[in-house]
């Protein structure tokens, strides 16, 4: 898989599995710059927007767009939302999910133990799937229900390459 050259991984993250296995998940830790603008509308409780080419993004579609522009398709796994979206301004954009990842995803959601919360990007290429997952450093962690959509992905033959952390902070 071509990964985007911000988001090549270059170190691991170990997940210690509710079973006692650890798995290592490979890692990127890249720093975005700030969008130095007025805010361009609703900022999602206040998440940092940051500039991707000129664009204001959420560092979720920093990760997305980083991926569509080096061949990917996918689109930001907004859970609180309970939505699929590819843009948020000036209106959110809805993205659409083609019947194999779709399908993909609801193997994923149904069969996880617990309560499965699906990692932030969703991004697929003739190569594969990936799941990127975005933490600010310092600022936030992986949530358990993270942890369970991980379980389900591994369970579904899913190797941990289809899945990529972001540790990502400001530039």
């Amino acid at each position: 898989m071509k990964f985007p050259s911000s988001l090549v991984p270059g170190a691991s993250e170990p997940f210690r599995l509710e079973d006692g296995r650890v798995v290592e998940v490979p890692k990127v830790t890249p720093r975005f710059s700030t969008w130095t603008e007025p805010p361009p509308g609703d900022t999602f409780g206040g998440k940092a927007i940051l500039d991707f080419n000129g664009r204001p993004a959420f560092a979720e579609l920093v990760i997305l767009w980083s991926f569509i522009e080096a061949g990917w398709d996918g689109v930001w796994m907004d859970s609180f939302g309970k939505r699929h979206l590819r843009g948020f301004w000036p209106t959110p954009l809805p993205g659409e999910l083609p019947a194999e990842q779709k399908n993909l995803l609801e193997r994923l959601e149904n069969h996880a133990p617990g309560k499965p919360t699906p990692w932030d990007v969703f991004c697929w290429s003739p190569d594969g799937v990936l799941f990127a997952e975005a933490k600010r450093h310092g600022k936030d962690s992986i949530r358990p229900g993270q942890i369970a959509f991980l379980v389900a992905g591994l369970a579904a033959g899913l190797p941990t390459s289809s899945f990529l952390m972001v540790e990502w902070d400001l530039a």
